[in-house]
């Protein structure tokens, strides 16, 4: 037996500087990096401060111990270039906030800081109190920041929800055309979560400009890296990807700015990832003013070791000896630096005439009315789009198309007229258009915007939404949509979130496009409709279209729209036909509007997808003069209520139908706004049709009887209109 040891290719190694590097670096910048290792450390002393007197709601994660690797990654980036963290990213904030106003000749030395820098600091103090001049109104406080001007895209609380997000900024920057660089800062315990994974390789996989950067602190909360993992070199995470990876001390700053070059340079010759990770230390505990010692899980020589090399005790050393700077010139940083955070504390609280206490001051709250603001848009972006309703096209205008053809055909017509949409999916680009046929012919025009996926809907979709906040209009595929729930963080923390936590007035133009296939014997796991879950979120539109006339107009719109839409695409309609407009596929049909697809006046049937054809067949069998209204929109606030009503007002009887599982099934819901809305107006009770508690199943029969359907739709309506 032989054994040949294995080894990589992959740049993989640790970088060390001595005095040579600091001695190459321009004087005027060790300058200002010493201001902004001062200003986010004071900043963050007096957050920790306002949080012991209760003027912080909620958790102050400071950031104490490891500036010098902010400071020193900030220096390598540009404005434009892209970055996002997680709970403790008040030092990245900063610094790049402050690089974001600063003139190419700064010199802290001789000149005074731009009042921009200090509006700043105030904004972001306001937003960590949750205060109306915060970046994100107050709605994120000190977990969720952006500032998109300064190349903050926004934040992360969720452990490794970030970093498909900035794989997402780097595959619009490559996508666009743009000279960016991307960056996500996590920290050890986040490198051990699955979705972490999964954005490394998916954006080892497209060559990606993004650096992942990881602040190793040892400690994920009290957690020993040792108890985390058996492999403690987290570099290895990135070799094991390909992706070119280096260990710097992150203690300090040129050694983080050198990594950090090494880094740009990297994706400059050959497009990235690359991996970089800083090995330092946070002084205290997770959140707020105790150590680590006090809580038991460190001890106090260990926090002392690492004490004796803290940034801002050896930075200030080094450029005394090497004449950057005296002891007059740091006091005078020092100075200033402490009068800009007071400033702006100042300027956000007071002390009332009857009371010795600090408040917030008065007016600087969030007005409450303001709470629902931002969640989705106003849909102004479809206005004077071009809308057909299928009674209004001729029959000599029309032709017939099956509903697949309709999904596949709409999806390629939009790539066309729109060089932002692109589609990221498992086996989009094989199989003659994936395993249903809907993205056939787009790998073979659009080779460029076709990205298939491995199995990963978490990364994938996350990856779509930093895609959608930086310019690009991603169609994600969910191959079955019981996959939705795989990838729930990213869309309900992530995408159902983003912008109205992040203050709103911006669009997350994300369309998910989910196949339901219920009656295919693929069993509980591969059967769901997804819908309902999606409706718990505001921010998501969700349409669930019946006819292929109703599929175009309706992705149509979803396409132009800048709110997150899901597509249900139902498998049990792909080989039914049905007559569009010849010739044109540009159409839409507004969101949030229902089409009565039978009038009538016994009752009114509410449903929607596969359920509509097997409504109109129940009618037909019991002769019951039913009005059938195809919903169309399902999202809460996407619901075409003036229609509802009026067919309720004529029928006096309501019956809810679909297909899906009760318990995962929209009815109830709108059975509660009924009655709320229509009460005096029905004369029995509102009926619900649905399948059973039970998901399907493989069994043929029992796979039936876990539906609705047509059967139990004509039991419901003769019982209706007894």
């Amino acid at each position: 037996m032989q054994r040949t040891p294995i080894s990589t290719a992959t740049p993989w190694f640790r970088l060390e500087v001595d005095d040579s590097d600091w001695a190459a670096e321009d004087p005027a910048a060790l300058a200002r990096w010493m201001e902004q290792l001062l200003f986010i450390r004071r900043f963050e002393e007096k957050i920790l401060e306002l949080h012991g007197q209760g003027l912080v709601h909620g958790p102050a994660h400071a950031s104490i111990g490891q500036e010098a690797g902010a400071v020193g990654a900030m220096s390598v980036l540009g404005t434009e270039d892209k970055l996002n963290g997680t709970h403790r990213a008040h030092h990245q904030i900063l610094a790049k906030l402050l690089n974001s106003t600063l003139p190419e000749a700064y010199d802290p030395r001789r000149d005074a800081p731009l009042d921009e820098a200090g509006t700043l600091i105030r904004r972001a103090m306001a937003e960590i109190m949750g205060l109306s001049e915060g970046f994100c109104g107050g709605r994120g406080g000190s977990m969720h920041m952006r500032w998109a001007p300064a190349g903050i895209v926004g934040t992360s609380a969720i452990i490794g929800g970030n970093l498909p997000h900035a794989v997402g900024y780097g595959l619009a920057d490559k996508v666009l055309g743009r000279d960016h660089v991307s960056v996500a800062f996590f920290g050890d315990g986040t490198l051990m979560a699955g979705q972490s994974m999964e954005a490394i390789n998916l954006a080892a996989l497209y060559n990606l400009p993004v650096i992942f950067f990881l602040e190793n602190n040892f400690y994920a909360v009290s957690t020993h890296v040792r108890e985390q993992t058996r492999e403690t070199r987290l570099t290895t995470r990135g070799a094991m990807f390909g992706v070119p990876s280096v260990e710097c001390d992150g203690m300090d700053l040129v050694a983080v700015r050198r990594a950090m070059q090494w880094a740009v340079e990297t994706i400059r010759d050959t497009g990235g990832p690359v991996f970089v990770e800083a090995i330092l230390y946070r002084f205290l505990h997770q959140s707020g003013p105790l150590l680590g010692s006090q809580l038991g899980y460190r001890s106090k020589e260990e926090e002392a070791e690492w004490r004796a090399r803290d940034p801002l005790a050896t930075v200030p050393a080094r450029l005394k000896s090497m004449g950057v700077l005296d002891d007059a010139g740091l006091a005078a940083l020092d100075a200033r630096a402490r009068r800009m955070v007071e400033d702006a504390a100042t300027a956000l609280t007071e002390v009332p005439r009857d009371s010795n206490a600090l408040q917030i001051r008065t007016g600087a709250f969030p007005e409450v009315a303001e709470i629902e603001n931002g969640i989705r848009g106003d849909l102004s972006e479809l206005a004077g789009e071009r809308v057909v309703e299928a009674p209004s096209v001729p029959a000599e205008a029309r032709v017939e198309m099956k509903y697949i053809d309709a999904i596949a055909a709409t999806l390629l017509r939009n790539m066309e007229r729109d060089p932002r949409i692109v589609v990221i999916g498992e086996d989009v680009h094989r199989l003659r258009g994936g395993v249903s046929g809907s993205t056939k012919g787009a790998m073979e025009r659009f080779p460029d915007r076709v990205f298939p996926t491995p199995i990963c809907e978490n990364g994938f979709t996350g990856m779509a939404l930093g895609a959608a906040v930086c310019g690009l209009r991603p169609v994600v595929d969910i191959m079955f949509g019981d996959f939705c729930i795989v990838a729930a963080d990213q869309m309900f923390n992530g995408i159902g979130k983003f912008s109205h936590m992040f203050g709103g007035g911006f669009g997350v133009p994300v369309v998910v496009r989910a196949r339901v296939s219920p009656q295919a014997g693929y069993g509980s796991q591969h059967s769901m409709d997804p819908s309902a879950l999606f409706s718990l979120y505001p921010a998501w539109r969700i349409v669930s279209p019946s006819t292929p006339h109703d599929y175009i107009g309706l992705m149509n719109a979803a396409l132009r729209c800048d709110d997150p839409v899901l597509v249900i695409e139902h498998q049990d309609l792909f080989q039914t036909t049905g007559p569009v407009p010849r010739d044109d596929l540009d159409y839409i049909i507004p969101l949030g509007t229902a089409r009565t697809a039978r009038p009538g006046t016994a009752c009114t049937v509410l449903t929607y997808s596969s359920m509509v054809p097997a409504s109109l067949q129940a009618a037909e069998a019991t002769g019951i003069d039913a009005e059938i209204i195809d919903l169309r929109s399902l999202d809460p606030g996407g619901l075409d209520w003036p229609a509802i009503e009026a067919s309720v007002r004529r029928t006096n009887r309501v019956l809810i139908a679909e297909q899906t599982a009760r318990g995962t099934s929209h009815g109830a819901r709108i059975a509660q706004e009924i009655g709320e809305r229509l009460f005096d107006w029905l004369d029995t009770e509102i009926l619900r049709v649905t399948g059973s508690a039970a998901a399907p199943v493989v069994s043929r029969p029992l796979n039936l009887a876990a539906l609705g359907d047509a059967t139990k739709i004509e039991e419901a309506m003769r019982r209706l209109t007894a």
